[in-house]
């Protein structure tokens, strides 16, 4: 098992990226993940890129439908190219509204549009790296044209990982089918991942013929780690009320299932309707922190990592934002440990 770092990328998030991300190397970490909210997500990889020698460098996740599948391609070309083969494509779907809405892009039938739009960015890096004509005619999309002014040519590394995100059945039995990695939404229990991710995967995998062990599991995990109880109590009541805000979301009510909590998501969801933001965390117990979230000492985050995952997943990274120069010895600690 892996221990990643995830990039912030808040405010005037670029100028600090160089720091950051060789801090997190020097640290000992195996990857770097970007998100894309307020920002872009593939930029501040670039940036990464050339700054470090060894780490994974990913989207966690970029939005795919956001995006048509040759801009994407290009993107995650020459980042592949800049970062010498140690780059993956992470997509996500986001939501109908989102994509509808803020994107002004089509959201019909999002799994099948995904997988559509993962053969097609094979088809581009094969056109790209050889001198095949490139033709790819799917359900959703179709690339027919590729002259030499616009093709960038072949690299060194064209093997491009794809991961995908998700929270159901769907798109985790997508991943088996068609990826080379899923990434676990962070509001998950170890026995989500066992009962729903998964077998999910293992039937995709099997509908191609593919080993399910060969697509890798990542996620972030919520962390309560204070070096005071004044501290722990706080990071304790921060998580409460980010699982509360998950859990009050209809698209994550299979996370609640596995554990019999289908009622404490639909009241959550009746508060949340409502805009009664401050009584929501009051309905995430003690119980359902300790299924969702590590609790451990500073010292021992690493070993409690390794005890719950160890096995289950590939990579975990941290729900916790990772600044140079604040609590190197913290995050040394648990990369060592983690590492072994």
């Amino acid at each position: 098992m892996k221990l990643d770092v995830g990039l912030g990328v808040g405010g005037d998030h670029l100028t600090g990226i160089e720091e950051t991300a060789r801090a997190a190397e020097a640290l000992g970490f195996a990857g770097l993940w970007t998100s894309e909210t307020k920002h872009d997500s593939f930029l501040p990889l670039a940036i990464a890129a050339a700054k470090t020698e060894r780490m994974t460098l990913g989207n966690s996740v970029a939005i795919a439908f956001s995006r048509s599948p040759m801009a994407t391609a290009q993107l995650a070309w020459d980042l592949q190219s800049l970062s010498g083969g140690r780059f993956v494509l992470g997509l996500g779907t986001q939501v109908r509204a989102h994509v509808e809405r803020r994107f002004s892009m089509p959201f019909d039938r999002p799994a099948a549009r995904l997988a559509d739009y993962i053969r097609a960015l094979r088809a581009i890096w094969h056109s790209f790296h050889s001198e095949d004509k490139l033709d790819y005619r799917g359900e959703f999309y179709q690339h027919t044209l590729m002259t030499p002014f616009f093709d960038p040519g072949p690299i060194d590394h064209p093997e491009v990982p794809v991961y995908i995100a998700g929270v159901n059945t769907r798109l985790a039995t997508l991943a088996g089918e068609l990826c080379d990695g899923f990434h676990v939404h962070p509001f998950h229990s170890p026995e989500y991942v066992e009962q729903v991710v998964k077998p999910s995967i293992s039937r995709g995998a099997e509908r191609e013929d593919r080993d399910p062990g060969s697509v890798e599991l990542a996620t972030s995990v919520f962390v309560v780690a204070g070096r005071s109880e004044e501290e722990t109590r706080g990071q304790r009541e921060a998580v409460r009320s980010q699982l509360a805000f998950y859990a009050s979301t209809p698209t994550y009510r299979t996370v609640l299932e596995v554990h019999g909590w289908e009622e404490v998501g639909d009241r959550l969801s009746g508060l949340a309707r409502e805009k009664r933001w401050a009584e929501m965390p009051k309905l995430v117990t003690d119980e359902m922190l300790g299924a969702f979230a590590v609790e451990a000492a500073p010292d021992e985050v690493g070993p409690a990592l390794r005890e719950r995952y160890e096995g289950l997943l590939d990579r975990v990274a941290l729900y916790l934002p990772f600044v140079p120069g604040e609590r190197d010895e913290f995050w040394r600690a648990a990369a060592e440990s983690v590492h072994g």
